[in-house]
């Protein structure tokens, strides 16, 4: 059965935590990375089919991971929970002001444009739109799924983490799914980047405006994890 789940952030490494948990012998993946049920399959295929899929009677702990959960309304995550009461989740959030940057990278290159194509006002309807501001409002994402999991059932992880120290971000997801690490998790594979960003140096220009669009965001979210994140203001990530 569904054992736990990743509901984001988009461009946070869920990539790599999917490409590194899948090595560990007792975590499954049986419909992949990226199952997008809840966000859009849903509409066209049975609950029962999402059911089954991670019926796999193998003994693995089976996970979901999917960042697009990270933006589904209340009563979508509340029928998650009737469905899998027992669920763990796990978050991986980055500085969203990067995130919101990647993001919009990422959208350029599916688009077939380069940097070269588009003005400023491009990103800044990318910053604006309603997808990269839901993905990017994590206080939002935690207050819905928090209403509905318990706190034990939840781990809140952070990009960071998967530079300074990758193999305890591992050990910790081991022990919140019950697991011992494995041995494939050697220094040399969980340092390897996946699916990593072009790399193009945010503008001071364009981070004026995510710094005023996120600001707030970034406010909400020290207040509900009671951490201090005010390094997200100047972070180069």
């Amino acid at each position: 059965m569904l054992s736990f789940m990743g509901i984001g952030a988009q461009k946070a490494g869920t990539t790599w935590l999917h490409a590194n948990l899948a090595r560990h012998p007792r975590i499954g993946f049986p419909g992949g990375k990226e199952v997008h049920y809840w966000n859009a399959r849903r509409a066209v295929l049975p609950e029962q089919w999402y059911r089954d899929l991670f019926a796999t009677g193998d003994g693995r702990v089976n996970g979901d991971i999917t960042p697009a959960y990270s933006t589904l309304e209340p009563e979508v995550v509340a029928r998650i929970g009737a469905l899998f009461p027992d669920l763990r989740i796990l978050f991986l959030l980055r500085n969203p002001i990067e995130r919101a940057w990647s993001a919009a990278l990422m959208a350029l290159g599916r688009a077939e444009l380069t940097l070269g194509e588009v003005s400023d006002q491009w990103f800044l309807d990318h910053f604006h739109s309603r997808g990269s501001l839901l993905r990017g409002d994590y206080a939002r994402t935690l207050a819905i799924w928090c209403e509905v999991f318990p706190a034990r059932q939840m781990r809140v992880l952070f990009y960071e983490d998967i530079r300074a120290d990758p193999m305890g971000l591992l050990r910790r997801v081991a022990n919140f799914l019950a697991l011992e690490p494995t041995s494939a998790w050697t220094p040399e594979v969980v340092a390897a980047p996946e699916n990593a960003g072009v790399g193009v140096p945010l503008p001071p220009n364009l981070r004026k405006v995510l710094l005023d669009i996120y600001r707030p965001r970034i406010a909400a979210l020290e207040a509900c994890l009671d951490q201090n994140l005010s390094h997200w203001y100047n972070s180069d990530d």
